[in-house]
Formats: structure tokens, sequence, C-alpha cells
């Protein structure tokens, strides 16, 4: 729906005037605010630019109490969700705030998008001299000093001459490039031990679902699994990823999902390896989905909302990073939780946690996939061991307004290094080392790794126990944390729900029994993984 003239009622309008500018959240990325990336210039005035813009929750100390309660057994609003309605009425911008909002955005000659069920975000696009406008920023010209090439960004915060509330403005800059979780062995360096069934060894998909789900019917029939996709994707690679010697032809509808401008095609000069790896991997893990919606857009924030503000996929994935913007993604991230959605995140391939790159993993309320190498016991048979990947993002959150849960702290020890004061990565783990085949670009490779296919993999894992809490009659799982430490605070159950990989290290960090920052509280363990948490 687009408001131009939608909302351009005189009192709408009359409403959302200020004699005073606004002030924002902080928008200015850390290269220009600490005079980093050298000014090269103003941006040309006609440069197109999409911003995605966020408005306040409501009741937030009322939203934090209902995200303890619903995710603690002992409370009978244990695993009892909102819909996107529900959640909306009780913590969502108002109707009128965000009607009034895009009507003020609208009337200074943006072109404005304003559809969302929750009320959260609005789209809005326009040339860099309007932005400039509207926000009271010059957007200038900076050469980046790590990468070879220039970004735009705004001179100041910017702010804007609205009483209405507003949280935060994403898209002034592009000083951060999305990047994907997805790695190739290095050139030269030593072959990986591999014991899959693919050419040379590789594990390919049904491989894994043998591995972590050895015995069992559960194909995931029924549900829905969301894959954040940072660019487009070609079905054809999937196709031929489960054709020939990856086992049956794939029967699980992709449905494409345009969230804003950016198309759902992987055309000329587009890398789809990323993204074709997330849909391989999670189908194998559940070939029998009613669907895989793979949501594609070109800012991260327009993904999320529409994928909680759709609440179709129960299990969503990101394997990718993206420019943080901590207010608008952790009240999603708590939307989601609220809603009873699944939210994998990899937790990223560079060991040791770097201040340029730790986002979303460092949040707290999302799950962080952490990295293995896996060995079975026949080429793709069951499962022998696994140890830690060596380029495991792991460690204490660089934000040092993350605090640690407190579901995390009993599991903090001088033996993993952990911190007691800040949110420690990863949560779960899975296979990241180069152990593994894809099939994008029109041909399939093998040497992957990364934590692009952990975070994949457990959204498959998942859907398969959401098959099995729906045939019992109880509710689909939700965020894990809080269920997957207390499993492994249980020392009768633990052993039984997770494989415990005590051997290598990522960085300073150490794998120890038990949790540690490496591969988390482990990696799953068939249906006695289900079991556990379906019944915590």
């Amino acid at each position: 729906m687009r408001l131009s003239s939608l909302f351009a009622a005189a009192t709408l309008l009359a409403a959302t005037s200020a004699t005073a500018a606004t002030a924002l959240n902080p928008a200015l990325p850390p290269l220009v605010r600490d005079a980093i990336a050298p000014r090269l210039g103003d941006a040309a005035p006609d440069l197109p630019m999409h911003l995605s813009i966020s408005l306040p929750l409501r009741h937030l100390p009322l939203l934090d109490a209902a995200l303890r309660s619903t995710y603690d057994p002992a409370s009978p609003s244990f695993r009892h969700y909102l819909s996107v309605a529900q959640f909306t009425d009780r913590f969502g911008p108002t109707l009128q705030d965000y009607r009034q909002a895009a009507a003020f955005f609208a009337a200074q000659g943006l072109t404005v998008r304003a559809d969302a069920p929750n009320h959260f975000l609005l789209q809005v696009d326009g040339r860099a001299a309007d932005i400039e406008r509207v926000f009271h920023v010059t957007i200038g010209l900076y050469q980046h000093p790590t990468e070879n090439r220039t970004f735009y960004a705004p001179d100041r915060e910017p702010s804007v001459d609205t009483t209405v509330p507003l949280l935060e403005i994403m898209g002034l800059d592009n000083a951060v490039l999305p990047y994907s979780r997805l790695a190739h062995a290095p050139a030269g360096a030593p072959a990986a031990r591999v014991t899959g069934s693919g050419p040379g060894g590789y594990f390919i998909g049904s491989d894994i679902r043998t591995a972590y789900y050895p015995k069992g019917t559960l194909t995931g029939a029924g549900q829905s699994i969301g894959l954040m996709e940072l660019a487009g994707f070609n079905v054809a690679d999937v196709t031929l990823f489960f054709n020939s010697h990856y086992g049956a032809a794939n029967t699980v509808p992709i449905v494409g999902v345009q969230t804003d401008s950016l198309g759902l095609g992987c055309g000329s000069g587009c890398d789809d390896s990323e993204q074709a790896l997330d849909i391989e991997y999670a189908i194998s893990m559940a070939p029998g989905l009613a669907q895989v919606q793979v949501y594609v857009g070109s800012s991260a924030e327009d993904v999320l909302n529409r994928m909680a503000s759709d609440n179709t996929s129960k299990v969503l994935s990101t394997s990718w990073g993206w420019a943080k913007h901590f207010a608008t993604d952790d009240a999603l991230f708590k939307e989601f939780a609220l809603q009873g959605q699944t939210n994998l995140t990899a937790s990223g391939d560079y060991s040791t946690l770097l201040a340029s790159g730790p986002w979303p993993e460092e949040d707290a309320n999302i799950t962080a996939v952490g990295g293995t190498n896996l060995t079975t016991k026949t080429p793709g048979g069951t499962y022998a061991r696994e140890t830690g990947w060596a380029d495991s993002a792991s460690g204490p959150s660089l934000d040092k307004t993350i605090t640690i849960p407190a579901y995390q702290l009993p599991f903090i020890t001088t033996a993993n290094h952990g911190s007691t004061t800040l949110r420690n990565v990863s949560d779960i783990a899975a296979i990241a080392g180069f152990q593994l085949e894809i099939c994008a670009n029109g041909t399939c490779t093998g040497g992957y790794g990364g934590t692009s296919f952990a975070s994949p993999i457990w959204a498959g894992f998942i859907a398969l126990a959401n098959q099995r809490a729906v045939a019992l009659g109880k509710p689909v799982l939700g965020f894990l944390n809080p269920i997957v430490y207390k499993i492994a605070g249980n020392a009768t159950l633990y052993p039984t729900a997770f494989h415990d990989p005590i051997h290598g290290k990522s960085g300073k960090y150490p794998c120890t029994p038990g949790y540690d920052l490496v591969t988390g509280v482990g990696t799953p363990k068939g249906f006695g993984t289900i079991s556990a948490l379906i019944n915590p």
C-alpha cells in the first residue's frame, strides 16, 4: 500500500508537524563517527536511497515479563504464544502513530510503503537530496579504510521534524555490506577429513540427516521454514542438488517472498552459493516440509519484519551478517519469540568475535549456532564423533550493553573462558568444517564449510521436532535458548539429548565437557534431542 496520497489529509499532517527536530537513535557508522574513513565529497543529489524506519514498541517491561513467562516451564503461560494481532495490540506501535509517521514522510515527497500488520516498520524511498532535507544531514562519499570501495553516509546524527515517535533509521549509509557465513577451504590448506557419501568423500545433505537423525520417520511434514537471504537465488541449483547422486528429487515447495525492491532471482554476476546451500541443507534435514519460504531483500530489517508479520514459518534461519541496528533487530527477535518462532543464526566464520562483524549472533534473543568437524562411522553413515571447528566464531559479546542471560550464567567456568557479565556465543552447534558439498551457480563443488551450514541444518532439525510436538497436541518449540540450557543443566537428561564435542578449539576458546563457547551445549542427537526439547 503506497501512502503518498492515502494519508495526506490535512488533519493527519497537522498532527505530525513540529517546530523542533526530534533526535533519533544513533545512526552514524563508526567509520564516520570516529573519523576513520576519509571523506571524498558529497553524494550525488539524485542517488537513490532505500530506508527502513522503525517505531518503538510499547510497554517494554511487560513485554520482557511476558517473554520470561512464555519460556518458563513452571509458568501457566509456558509456550502460550501470541498471534501477530495480539502482539501488536499489546506491544506494537499504535495504528495512529504508524499512519501519522507514514503521512509525514509522504508529505516530504518520499515514497512510503506502510503495510506491515505489526505497525513496526516503514519502507521509505527517495533521492539523497530529499533524504538530506528531511533528516537534516549531508550525505557524503567516503573511502572505506579496509575494502576497495567507497560508501555513502550522513555527516551527523539524523533528526526529523515530527512529534510521532520513531525508533531507528536504517539505510542512511552502506558502510557495512551484508556478508554471508559461507567459507571455502583456503588454497593450500590440508584437506579436511571427510567421511561423506558425496564425490570425493564430501558430505551431502542426506549424510547430515543420517548423522543427526539416524532413526525415525519424521520429515518436517506440515512445517514451514523461513530463510533470510540478502541476495536472490536460483531454484535450478536446488534441483541439481537433489537430483542424481544427491538422492530423490526435491518435492518441497520453494516459495520466494520479495520484501523490497531487490528481485528474487540471482542473475548475471550474482553468486547464489549461500542462498542455495541454505535451501539445500534445510530441506535435506526435513525432506517432507510443507514449504520453504525464501525471504529476499536488500535490507535485513525488511526481511525480518516480513517474517514476523507473516508468522507463517515457525522456524527461521539466517546465515548472513549485516550492519548492527540493535534497537530494531532486538525488538523483532522478541516478537519472534512471543509468536513461537524459533530464530537461528550462524555464529560466524572468524574464530573469536570481531569488532567489525558479530551481528546478529551477539543478541541475547537469538540462538547462535556454532560449528564442528564431523566424522561418521562409514561413508554417509551414522555419527561417530565431532570436534570444535577452528573458525567457529566464539566469545563474549563485544557490545558491553548485551548482558548475560540468567539461564547462561551457571554454565560459565574458568575452563570455557566465558564471561559472567556478557552474553556468550555460541548456544548450540552443527557441522561447519570444510567437509561439505553444495550445488550453486550451475555446478556442484565440495570443500565448503562455515556456520552457514550449521544454522539451516538446525532449522530442518527443529522442523522435525515441531512436527512431533504438533502430533502430540503440544505447541511448537519457539525460542530455544532457555530450554536448551535447562536441558544442559540436567545431568541425567543432557547426555541423551546432545552430542557434546569436548575436543578442538576456536581462537582462545576450547571445547570442554558440557557448555563451551565453540559448540554451545552441543549438536543434535536424534530423537533424544527432539524428546527433550518437547518435554523440557
